[in-house]
């Protein structure tokens, strides 16, 4: 399907669409890495922490998976109040709170030494970032599904989705000098603090596209004939939005497509968090680095997965402008992707450090072109239009759980087994579940209608 602007425009020779899409994007993108930064940059600290308050492994697990419990209990409720209020004040906000909650965890050790009273603080401190983030991911899919064209979403989404590995390249390799040079607090005091800056430019510059001064007639045209849904923050039709319904929740939670798609998220999430968490920790105990070497190691694997979401959302897009259906489109690049990723279990079976990040690079490689095809470009291209934020958090919020299971899962092994080995093929397996659901189960991919009017 091709795009391109009214034949009035065409016939006056008026200006060419304007690209304010891509600001927008290129500021969900910046605000999506400072979440995932806020998040992941417990494993850079993980070893100081550890260190200074003597934390066993699993006791740091269930600190590395405190975010993830309350991020998944908040999506819903996340998702209700983004349907209700509108994307602007919703993430506005959680952008505020969450940044003073991450800037709390670095006083931690001024408060206490007792490990019994900093395990709850920190527990605490991060369980309250993530009820604050649950928004956050649901938020950058309306503002995909709001700005883009079904033929440029899937690149939209799959640039926040990468949003994982552009905090570890960009912030991984900083925190860990931080760490090394002036103690564990100082990367959550840095973090807080661009996270208030980014707020201030949030609230200036988000609009609907119907009301940017950036967007001329041409760009919303083509947005609309596109499958956008320019109006969905507009405040007519907040107003007059239908509430969530038992009935809406049923559809939602009954439909064999969806379901394929939030346990493929569980997977790519799997995935995410052995990386944000104990990847890092993995470096340093198992592989001898020091934390800023680990820092830096990170940055490969990081990028890989970044160039295999671009890759993705790409392929995928240019796939359907070509021709192909939507669900072969936004499928083959996920399950080659999941299946590529299945080579992160090679890494037991390595004793070069060289050998074990080049594998954790071609497997998030793998990773991110899933990612960037098949996950949130999926709930984008299906979710019920009265229902995107709700859509999109049930989404999320069964995809967290892996969030949960990981960190806790990876602690319990590592305590047990003394070693890594386990873990990663516990982390492998979910590469070939996922791939196997949307190859054989999912069926096709396809706007779910509520029979709602509006």
């Amino acid at each position: 399907m091709t795009y391109s602007s009214s034949t009035e425009h065409v016939a006056v020779g008026a200006a060419r669409p304007t690209h304010t899409r891509y600001y927008m994007l290129g500021l969900i993108l910046f605000l999506a890495t400072t979440a995932y930064a806020d998040r992941s940059i417990l494993s850079i600290a993980g070893s100081g922490i550890k260190a200074e308050f003597g934390l066993s492994p699993m006791q740091l697990g269930y600190v590395l998976s405190a975010f993830s419990w309350a991020y998944v209990i908040g999506q819903i409720p996340g998702g209700m109040l983004l349907d209700k209020f509108g994307t602007k004040m919703i993430y506005g906000v959680a952008l505020v709170l969450w940044s003073i909650a991450t800037f709390l965890v670095g006083l931690v050790g001024e408060v206490t030494t007792e490990l019994s009273v900093a395990l709850g603080l920190l527990f605490v401190l991060r369980f309250a970032l993530g009820l604050i983030e649950a928004p956050s991911f649901p938020a950058n899919a309306r503002v995909a599904v709001m700005w883009f064209p079904r033929g440029e979403r899937g690149l939209a989404t799959s640039l926040f989705a990468s949003a994982s590995y552009f905090a570890v390249a960009i912030y991984s390799p900083i925190s860990g000098w931080l760490v090394q040079s002036f103690g564990w607090p100082v990367p959550f005091f840095t973090l807080g603090v661009v996270g208030l800056l980014a707020a201030v430019v949030w609230f200036k510059f988000m609009k609907p596209p119907r009301e940017h001064r950036g967007v001329n007639a041409a760009e919303l045209e083509l947005m609309e004939a596109g499958g956008a849904m320019v109006d969905i923050d507009s405040q007519r039709e907040l107003t007059n939005r239908p509430k969530a319904s038992a009935r809406m929740f049923g559809l939602l939670l009954s439909n064999r497509m969806l379901w394929c798609a939030y346990i493929g998220q569980y997977c790519t999430i799997a995935l995410s968090y052995f990386f944000i968490t104990w990847f890092p920790i993995y470096l340093v105990q198992a592989r001898g680095m020091n934390i800023m070497e680990a820092g830096f190691a990170t940055m490969l694997p990081a990028i890989a997965g970044f160039i295999g979401g671009i890759t993705g959302g790409s392929v995928s897009d240019a796939l359907i402008r070509n021709g192909w259906s939507v669900s072969r489109g936004r499928k083959t690049p996920y399950v080659l992707g999941m299946l590529i990723g299945c080579s992160i279990v090679l890494a037991a079976f390595s004793n070069s450090n060289i050998m074990i990040v080049a594998l954790m690079g071609l497997a998030f490689f793998g990773k991110g072109m899933a990612a960037g095809s098949g996950t949130w470009a999926v709930i984008s291209d299906t979710a019920p239009r009265e229902a995107v934020g709700l859509a999109g958090a049930i989404f999320n919020c069964i995809g967290n759980v892996g969030g949960i299971i990981t960190p806790i899962v990876f602690g319990y092994t590592v305590q047990v087994t003394g070693g890594y080995t386990v873990g990663l093929y516990f982390v492998a397996a979910h590469c070939l579940v996922a791939a196997i659901l949307f190859a054989f189960v999912m069926g096709p991919i396809k706007r779910v209608e509520s029979g709602a009017q509006g």
